[in-house]
């Protein structure tokens, strides 16, 4: 699954798209460095159900935004993603290649 297929999951299972999780993680102060995945995967199950297949796509973004190595663009392997910067606003507003 690409990141980006991750992303709109989580915006199905949650009813919140990314850019709206990020921002309640930013105000928990989950952008901290000294912050680890492990204690924004365990928020993400305890409020919103997420496993950490799709914890951990959401964790990558409020660590290091919503760009991605491009060795994941185009690749045709399972992660494969169509664009080295990753959708936040909702799949419905999503552009379509």
């Amino acid at each position: 699954m690409s990141f980006q297929a991750y992303l709109d999951a989580i915006e199905t299972k949650t009813g919140l798209t990314p850019r709206q999780l990020v921002t309640i993680a930013l105000k928990r102060g989950y952008d901290d460095p000294a912050v680890k995945a492990g204690e924004i995967l365990a928020w993400l199950k305890d409020d919103y159900d997420l496993g950490r297949g799709h914890g951990m796509a959401l964790v990558h973004v409020i660590k290091k935004g919503a760009a991605i190595d491009p060795k994941h663009v185009g690749s045709g392997g399972t992660h494969s993603d169509e664009s080295e910067t990753l959708w936040l606003d909702g799949a419905a507003t999503k552009p379509q290649p």
